[in-house]
């Protein structure tokens, strides 16, 4: 009798294995590895709609922008949360294993031979913003390759956690992958501190965090990213681009006398770098910045340094129009590098200053199509040593580049390098 027991025990256990093939790894094994990301099969045939895409821009680890057709989305950008995954942050506040999450993202995406995105059911669904559509994302990794689905992959690698995941067409798979990564102890179930994770006191933000709630953060440590642009003054600013909204961002960093040496080499125009410091709003100018950065020499991995992160960035210069730049895109394109084309010089005047190193500075008042503008210049020398004079460009028309600032509450453009003003012919 004991014998038949066992029997039909074992019988029991073989056929719950094989009615339900994740039943292993969803128990915790830990010493084996299903890849739940390709043990699913995107059904061309199926009852779900399917499109064929291409990325217009990487936002963070479940947010991607996809190229599609204008019946499909009125301006052909169709804004895709996945489906079943909650990656942390890497947009606003930065969270723990947000970068990785976002990088693993846009590693997949960007060497992928196809991509398509598919609805849980017979619709193009939207998330509860009402701004973004919930899809499936799959992806071929080369031509000869199965489509894998990013969002259980995302899940099977510690990098997002579950979000309604048993509620959905892939329900039963998802909660594998996530029972899987938790046994296994990845990422954000592992319990390590994240290796791209600043531990200071600093809270890690984007720019555009800072620019869209700057009183949130007033007076406190913060910390992000971007490339250098112009270093005038004592100070450099700073911008970062923004794939959720196609924007970049810009900062002013107010370094004044506080660096030297490496410090000073750290902000070096064309640099990549990690500011820290205290947001600040400045009163005489009017604008919110960053003061009181710090490098410590014989600390270079104190979390409350700046740091270089890379070189070779080129400022994005992206073209604004003197109307935009009187509305909201000019507030949000605050110290950050824009482009005008086709200005024409209503007057121009030499700028007077106390200060000799200011002297020969230039303000140019322009219209663009009925628009006004100002552009504010910082002494600039031809290249026979000669200072450029206001008369050098009364009347005539102009393409610039500089950077976004406010004087007396308008947004104006301040060109700090003479290639960057050029009168057309």
């Amino acid at each position: 009798m004991p014998t038949k027991i066992f029997r039909a025990a074992l019988i029991a256990l073989l056929c719950l294995a094989v009615s339900c093939p994740f039943f292993a790894a969803a128990e915790g094994m830990a010493g084996d590895f299903t890849d739940y990301a390709a043990a699913v099969r995107l059904n061309p045939a199926g009852e779900t709609n399917r499109l064929e895409v291409q990325v217009v821009n990487y936002v963070d680890g479940d947010t991607v922008h996809f190229a599609v057709s204008e019946s499909v989305v009125a301006d052909g950008v169709l804004k895709a949360r996945f489906l079943a995954v909650n990656a942390p942050e890497s947009t606003g506040r930065i969270e723990e294993y947000g970068k990785a999450a976002s990088a693993f993202t846009k590693e997949k995406l960007s060497t992928a031979a196809s991509i398509v995105i598919e609805s849980d059911d017979g619709a193009w669904n939207l998330d509860s913003t009402g701004g973004r559509y919930l899809v499936w994302v799959w992806y071929k990794p080369d031509a000869a390759s199965q489509y894998r689905n990013l969002n259980i992959e995302l899940l099977q690698n510690g990098l997002a956690v579950g979000s309604a995941a048993s509620s959905n067409r892939y329900g039963q798979t998802c909660v594998a992958a996530v029972s899987q990564a938790k046994n296994r102890k990845l990422n954000v179930y592992s319990g390590q501190p994240d290796p791209d994770f600043f531990y200071g006191e600093a809270v890690e933000l984007t720019i555009r965090e800072l620019r869209e709630h700057p009183e949130e953060y007033e007076g406190k440590k913060v910390a992000f990213s971007g490339g250098i642009t112009v270093n005038y003054g004592g100070s450099v600013y700073v911008e970062q681009f923004d794939g959720e909204t196609g924007r970049y961002y810009g900062m002013p960093v107010y370094y004044g006398y506080n660096l030297s040496g490496e410090g000073l080499s750290i902000l070096s125009v064309g640099n990549e770098a990690r500011i820290v410091g205290s947001f600040q709003f400045y009163e005489a100018g009017g604008v919110w910045q960053v003061t009181d950065v710090k490098y410590r020499m014989m600390k270079p991995e104190d979390p409350g340094n700046i740091r270089k992160l890379g070189e070779g960035y080129l400022p994005a210069y992206a073209p604004i129009t003197a109307a935009e730049l009187a509305g909201e895109s000019g507030r949000d394109a605050l110290a950050a590098s824009v482009s005008l084309t086709g200005l024409s010089v209503q007057d121009a005047w030499a700028q007077q200053s106390g200060d000799s190193a200011y002297n020969g500075a230039m303000t140019l008042r322009c219209d663009q199509e009925g628009a006004s503008v100002r552009i504010y210049t910082a002494p600039l020398r031809g290249e026979d040593g000669a200072l450029l004079t206001p008369e050098m460009f009364l009347n005539r028309t102009i393409d610039v580049k500089g950077i976004v600032d406010l004087s007396e509450g308008e947004c104006v453009v301040r060109v700090f390098a003479p290639e960057n003003i050029s009168v057309q012919p």
